[in-house]
């Protein structure tokens, strides 16, 4: 069997023009740390399609929900579908692997995932491209491989990576705002869609997110599990402090305090709180995270599957294991692809402890797909099916496809 044709696919979902047509409620920025209404972000400086916090140096985010799809095909007529998680300049990833991955796995075999990948990374490693781009492209074309074998060999792509460990993944849904109250409201809100467990993403300084999180505790109850994302908003002194405040909450982790760089400052907050700290979705490989798997640094590792692909992605979280590290792993801007991929990762990793899901973005996600594909009271149920157990509809794909 080999690799006879490849397409990608650079695609946008307009937020609001897609809602009524597949359930997402128009207001809801996907991919941007509040999740929710455009009052409830801080300052932005707006470009049209895509915004960027006036506040603090951090991520620029699009209005709408864009990603990058690969589609290979074999001699024999499978086609496997893959997601480079691109939530900007899709096109730039698309590029990417057309100019410099194509001819890396045209003519491959398809049951040689490893070897590929390790072949496609040492190309550009040499010339100063070991994360970033490539190597979420690297991810989509992963994924596909990964699809394709499944189908070929009648297999979820879990019982190739390494074996169902579970047969449900428990999910905790993302949210955000400024007002303790309001965020308070979400959360029940996604209480009552049946999740056992809430991520507060918190654009606000430390006294903001240790009121909201005291609100949120007050209004759910203590048998839901909390965590809070500040965004690299903190500095260490302010990160230990609000951490003291959050277990008095018992708060499951605090998340990215810091700019992930500061190693040494990562590994101070870890060492002087009892609560867990989470980081890691910035990093692509093994190579990145050693270094602070060495210094531990974090508590709980938070790698994208969407950005390391599922052979990476295991790579890491083996390495995680050897330290006593369990992976709750990132979704954030990823589509439904890359949803998909980290359920299957999720049920063979060993030492999975939680996903992260957008709720109300989810519906929008599944519009390239034929089928609905989404959770069951806060959990995805680890399928059967062939592969990675979704089916995409390529005139959907087409019609949010950028132009060429």
């Amino acid at each position: 069997m080999k690799i006879t044709d490849i397409r990608t696919f650079a695609y946008r979902i307009p937020t609001g023009a897609s809602a009524s047509s597949v359930g997402a409620p128009q207001a809801s920025k996907e991919g941007s740390p509040s999740h929710g209404r455009t009052e409830d972000r801080p300052p932005i400086d707006d470009f049209g399609d895509y915004f960027i916090d006036q506040s603090a140096f951090t991520s620029i985010y699009s209005h709408h929900h864009e990603s990058t799809v690969v589609r290979l095909e074999t001699d024999t007529g499978i086609v496997g579908w893959g997601e480079a998680q691109s939530p900007v300049a899709p096109r730039v990833t698309r590029t990417i692997f057309e100019e410099l991955i194509r001819p890396l796995v045209i003519g491959r075999d398809p049951f040689d995932i490893e070897a590929i990948w390790t072949r496609a990374y040492g190309a550009m490693r040499e010339r100063g491209h070991p994360t970033g781009f490539y190597i979420d492209a690297l991810a989509g074309m992963d994924v596909a491989l990964f699809d394709i074998v499944g189908k070929a060999t009648g297999k979820p792509v879990h019982k190739l990576a390494g074996g169902r460990y579970r047969d449900r993944i428990m999910l905790y849904a993302g949210m955000g705002g400024t007002d303790p109250q309001e965020v308070a409201d979400k959360a029940e809100y996604h209480v009552g869609h049946g999740y056992k467990a809430l991520k507060l993403h918190l654009l606000v300084d430390r006294d903001g997110v240790a009121d909201i999180a005291a609100a949120v505790r007050e209004r759910v109850g203590p048998g839901i599990k909390l965590m809070v994302d500040v965004h690299m908003r903190q500095t260490v002194s302010s990160s230990i402090e609000l951490g003291r405040r959050l277990e008095a909450l018992d708060f499951t982790w605090l998340e990215s305090p810091i700019d992930p760089s500061d190693i040494a400052g990562q590994a101070e907050i870890t060492r002087a709180l009892d609560m867990a700290v989470a980081i890691g979705e910035w990093s692509r490989t093994r190579y990145e995270m050693r270094e602070a798997f060495e210094r531990r640094a974090y508590d709980i590792v938070m790698h994208d599957i969407g950005r390391t692909g599922i052979t990476e992605g295991h790579r890491i979280a083996t390495l995680a294991d050897t330290y006593n590290i369990p992976v709750a792993p990132h979704v954030g801007g990823g589509g439904i692809l890359a949803v998909a991929a980290t359920v299957e990762f999720s049920a063979s990793c060993p030492n999975f402890m939680i996903m992260e899901h957008s709720h109300d973005a989810n519906a929008m996600k599944a519009a390239i797909l034929k089928e609905p594909y989404e959770p069951v009271d806060g959990y995805f149920h680890v399928s059967d099916t062939p592969g990675l157990g979704v089916d995409v509809d390529e005139d959907r794909l087409e019609e949010f496809k950028f132009p060429e």
